[in-house]
Order: structure tokens, then C-alpha cells, then sequence
């Protein structure tokens, strides 16, 4: 292989191409463990892992399941590496999943090899008993009954040299099954030539790093497995996000990039420390997953003015492409998250799907992005209701356009509220919520109503020993809301319910504000 960039366009090959330029440097490094990986070491131990997937059957296209929390991360990126060079598809499983939910996923997939840990060997097991293609259980902590450890299967004393079974870019590469609140999620096929978001590079090194701690299994934490290395950065990692290991960090370790899911944001601008902390080093910080508030953006914005903070936009389904703003016009665009990357294009439609050309006009968005469409597993009919014939993808999310063409999320469809006839986004009214000083999160819904059709409710979480009334936050809102926008029914709540990629699980709290 050439020693001047990488040679080829497998993810893995910029992993290569790392460990032959840069063989001592960390590639990736646990923060809660404070365990890391140099390049060398993550390539050889990957190969080990790939010539063992293949000796014990796994053919090219064979499906392999990682089942592993992220405190487990130095092995989740091993394995996650060793299944594209065996030429298999990776299938990245959600801990958080119950029993019968990993079976579905997984029994869909048909997954034949399954990397794992103690806490959950139970899943695997139970899949094995119904999955009749999965062959072989592999555990991180070491054998037991019927499971294979991998320290004994995969010892350090094997192979290490370069190995990679022939793929090409029309292979699968990836499937992610998306978090569905309704019957079996789909899976999101992914091939080799719409995996990267990043193209592979020949980098400076800089001696920096790329701070994130997303869960490995969701599309944001495996974007960033690959994507700092191709920048010359370390992949700085931390399983467990707490707020002040998160200041301990960028203090001690400067790292030039940040990744945050807006939960996250919301208790750094919240923390004591937020206000004396030395923020100086990163110059670009990245909010994605959810909506964030306007006002959280621009106070992070004003800490850290060399940086450029962006609310970004982007879906599994969509794959590479991606929305995301330029730090000189974010202080005119509040609330925008952007323009899309070419060659990624958008357009606001209305339910018939006509285009809606007038600016600020809110419909459903739609984005494609030439060559690179994903589609659904085993799943044509999901695939032609997702994605137009001329490739088109309907994303769910309500947006419209400025003037100039930036994007401003204004929420799911599904979450519009219909107020007497009156369209409500609930982005709108969280915003003005998060703007009363002693709330900390808030997420409005519509709720039931027998004459008006729908009503707002909205379920608060306030700042620790911060105390809030239901009158104030009312009189608070009717200053800044037009009449039919504002919440007529409250809930104050400890926290809301998430899911593993940090948004709000919303039909949990209908179902709630159903029974009270």
C-alpha cells in the first residue's frame, strides 16, 4: 500500500493507512477507563478479529451483531472494524433493548456471529434459541456455558498482518435499525458507497482530538469512529457523559472538535462551572440529534467565540448527507440549522408533495443526495413509501426555508398540533419556555381536547433547587406566545424520558398526559 494516502475507499482502508503513517499516535481513547488504542494496535487487533470471523465461517455478507454498552467502546471499534474487513455487514444492536425487541431486530438481520458481554448474555442467548443462523456468541469478559471469549478465541499472539476479504462499493456495509415506537423497526441498509460521511484522506496529524460520547450503535456514534482520524484527531470518548468529567477534559485535553446531543448541552450551560471554565480550545462545536433551543445555542455560542456552534441536521436514512451551518451567518440565523452540503439538495413540500417555493411556508422536508440513496432491509415496501422514484427521501420532519435557503427544523409531523384549526409547532413554544431562567428541559405535546381537537401541554423540568410555579410559567408564556400557543396544561417532572440517542421520547409522554 502506498504510504502517501490511503489506498482505497473501505472505511477500514483509512484505519490502514493510519496505523502505516501514524502507528503510535491514539486513535481512540476511553475517557471513563482512561484506556486507548494507537492505530497500530487497533488495525492488528482488528485483523485478528476479521481472520477469526472468517475461519469460523462468516462468509462475505454474512451479517455480525455487536451487542456491547459503550463502556466497552476499545472493543465496539475493533470488531466494528474486523467485520468490514471479513467482508461481512455490521448490525449494531441497541443495549438498551428488551429481550424480545433484540430478538426481532436481530432475527430480521439472520445474524450469524454476535459480540457481546456478561450483562448481556441473556439477549444473546435468548436470540440464539430462535435465531437458527446465529452460530457462534462471542464474549468480551471471557467463556462461558456455550460462549466464547474473546481474549481466548482472538489472543494477542495471532495474526495481526493485514487482511481484507474483496469488497466493492455496491456491497452491504452497515445495517441500522432505527429507534421505532410501532411494531418491528426497519433496517437501514447500508452499502460501502454511502457509509462515509467523510471521505477517506491523507491528514496532517495534529495532536488534538474529537470529543464525543454517543452511543457506538447509533449513526452519530459511529460517525465518529472513523470520521477524527480522517482529520488527523484522536477519537476522545466518553461512555458515560457527566457534566464535570465533560469540563475536567476540555480543560485538561483541549480537543478541537465537540460533538453534544442537546440534553447534553442544556446541563453544561447550566453547570456552575459553565461561566469560569476555560472553553478556548475547541473550534467547532456540533449539536445534533434533536432540536436545541435557540437561546442554549447562542449562550454556548458566546463562551466560545473563536468556535463555530451549529445545531446540525441529519437521519440514518439520509446517510452522508448533511445539513449544517456557517459560523459567520449562524448569529443571523437563529434557529437554523443551516444549508445542506452539496452535492446534498432539500425541498419543503406540502402534503400532496408540491413543492412549497415561498419562504418561511412549513411542510414536511424532503433531501437527496445523487448516488448515495439508502433503502430499507428486506423491506421494499417501507423503501417506496421513504424514498420517491427520483430519490427523494421524506424525512417526517416539518421545516421550511428562509429567503437565502437556510433550513429551520420546526419539528415532526407528527408533532404538530392542531388547535382549533390553528398549526402549532412545538419546537416554538419549547423555545420560549427554555427561555424562563429557572427551566432546565422542556417538551410540549398536544393533548386531547373535546372541542378544539388538541390543546398544548407541556412536561417541565426545572433547575436543581430551582423552584417554579405553574401560574408563572403561564403568565411567562402569555408575554411571548400568541394565545392559541400557549400551554393550557402543565406537568413539572424530574426528567424526561429519553432514548439512547437523547431525544425525548414524546409518545411516552402522550401516553402519560393520557392517564392524568
Amino acid at each position: 500500500m502506498s504510504d502517501d494516502k490511503p489506498n482505497g475507499p473501505l472505511l477500514v482502508d483509512q484505519l490502514r493507512f493510519m496505523a502505516q503513517r501514524f502507528p503510535d499516535e491514539p486513535g481512540y481513547v476511553d475517557l471513563d477507563a482512561k484506556t486507548t488504542l494507537t492505530f497500530r494496535e487497533w488495525d492488528e487487533q482488528s485483523n485478528r478479529a476479521a481472520r477469526w470471523l472468517v475461519a469460523n465461517g462468516v462468509a462475505k455478507g454474512d451479517r455480525v451483531a455487536i451487542a456491547l454498552p459503550n463502556e466497552y467502546c476499545l472493543r465496539w471499534i475493533v470488531a466494528y472494524a474486523a467485520v468490514h474487513k471479513a467482508g461481512a455487514v455490521m448490525v449494531p444492536a441497541n443495549t438498551r433493548l428488551s429481550i424480545p425487541e433484540m430478538i426481532a431486530i436481530l432475527g430480521h438481520a439472520e445474524i450469524s456471529v454476535i459480540f457481546t458481554c456478561n450483562d448481556l448474555l441473556e439477549h444473546a442467548r435468548s436470540v440464539q434459541a430462535v435465531v437458527p443462523s446465529l452460530r457462534a456468541i462471542v464474549c468480551a469478559d471471557g467463556p462461558a456455558d456455550g460462549v466464547l471469549g474473546w481474549d481466548d478465541e482472538i489472543p494477542p499472539s495471532s495474526d495481526g498482518s493485514e487482511f481484507q476479504v474483496p469488497v466493492d462499493a455496491d456491497d452491504m456495509a452497515d445495517i441500522m435499525y432505527t429507534s421505532g415506537t410501532t411494531g418491528l423497526p426497519k433496517g437501514v441498509l447500508v452499502r460501502h458507497r454511502n457509509v462515509a460521511m467523510i471521505p477517506n484522506s491523507a491528514p496532517q496529524w495534529t495532536n488534538r482530538g474529537w470529543l464525543h460520547g454517543a452511543p457506538l450503535f447509533t449513526f452519530a456514534g459511529m460517525s465518529f469512529i472513523f470520521n477524527p482520524m480522517k482529520m488527523g484527531l484522536t477519537g476522545l470518548y466518553m461512555p458515560r457523559f457527566d457534566v464535570d468529567h465533560w469540563f475536567d477534559v476540555v480543560e485538561r485535553d483541549r480537543p478541537m472538535m465537540i460533538f453534544l446531543v442537546p440534553a447534553m448541552a442544556e446541563l453544561i450551560t447550566a453547570s456552575p462551572r459553565f461561566e469560569t471554565a476555560d472553553l478556548s480550545a475547541p473550534i467547532a462545536v456540533s449539536i445534533g440529534s434533536a432540536p436545541l433551543a435557540p437561546a442554549t445555542l447562542t449562550k454556548l455560542q458566546e463562551r466560545m467565540p473563536q468556535a463555530s456552534v451549529i445545531n446540525s441536521y441529519g437521519l440514518t436514512e439520509a446517510g452522508p448527507a448533511f445539513i449544517t451551518m456557517p459560523k459567520d451567518e449562524a448569529p443571523k440565523r437563529v434557529g437554523s440549522v443551516g444549508k445542506p452540503m452539496p452535492p446534498m439538495e432539500v425541498k419543503v413540500v406540502d402534503p400532496d408533495t408540491e413543492e412549497l417555493r415561498a419562504p418561511n411556508d412549513v411542510g414536511e422536508l424532503l433531501v437527496r443526495l445523487p448516488g448515495k440513496r439508502r433503502e430499507y432491509y428486506k423491506d421494499d415496501g417501507a423503501s417506496a413509501a421513504a424514498w420517491t422514484d427520483d430519490g427523494w427521501l421524506r424525512t417526517g420532519d416539518l421545516a421550511y426555508l428562509d429567503g437565502d435557503g437556510f433550513v429551520y427544523i420546526s419539528g415532526r409531523i407528527k408533532d404538530m398540533i392542531i388547535r382549533g384549526g390553528n398549526n402549532i409547532y412545538a419546537t416554538d413554544v419549547e423555545a420560549v419556555i427554555l427561555e424562563h431562567p429557572a427551566v432546565q428541559e422542556a417538551a410540549v405535546i398536544g393533548v386531547p381536547h373535546q372541542v378544539l381537537g388538541e390543546d398544548v401541554g407541556a412536561y417541565v423540568v426545572c433547575k436543581p433547587s430551582v423552584a417554579l410555579d405553574e401560574a408563572t410559567l403561564v403568565a411567562f408564556c402569555a408575554e411571548r406566545l400568541a394565545d392559541y400557543k400557549r400551554p393550557r396544561r402543565l406537568w413539572f417532572v424530574s426528567e424526561l424520558p429519553r432514548n439512547a440517542t437523547g431525544k425525548v421520547m414524546k409518545h411516552k409522554l402522550r401516553e402519560q398526559a393520557a392517564q392524568s
